[in-house]
């Protein structure tokens, strides 16, 4: 059996959800200030034709790209 390790595999599902355009502003907002996004902004993403599973897979995927980004980040001014 192959292991995967933890940060590989969160890349991989990073890697498979690229960004979808239409989602940009809400996308920036995971990344910058996941607590202020509202019920109401997720509701008008499933008003404008959204699935509820997409909305869900980018925010995952953009919560996961910029938590490995922050990582990153740390391990070069680390070493």
């Amino acid at each position: 059996m192959v292991r995967v390790e933890p940060l590989a595999q969160l890349r991989a599902v990073v890697a498979a959800n690229p960004p979808d355009p239409a989602l940009a502003g809400y996308l920036e907002k995971v990344r910058t200030r996941a607590y202020a996004i509202t019920d109401r902004e997720v509701q008008a993403l499933k008003d404008a034709g959204v699935p509820e599973d997409t909305i869900f897979e980018q925010t995952v995927a953009a919560a996961i790209s910029e938590g490995l980004r922050r990582l990153d980040a740390a391990g070069r001014v680390i070493v």
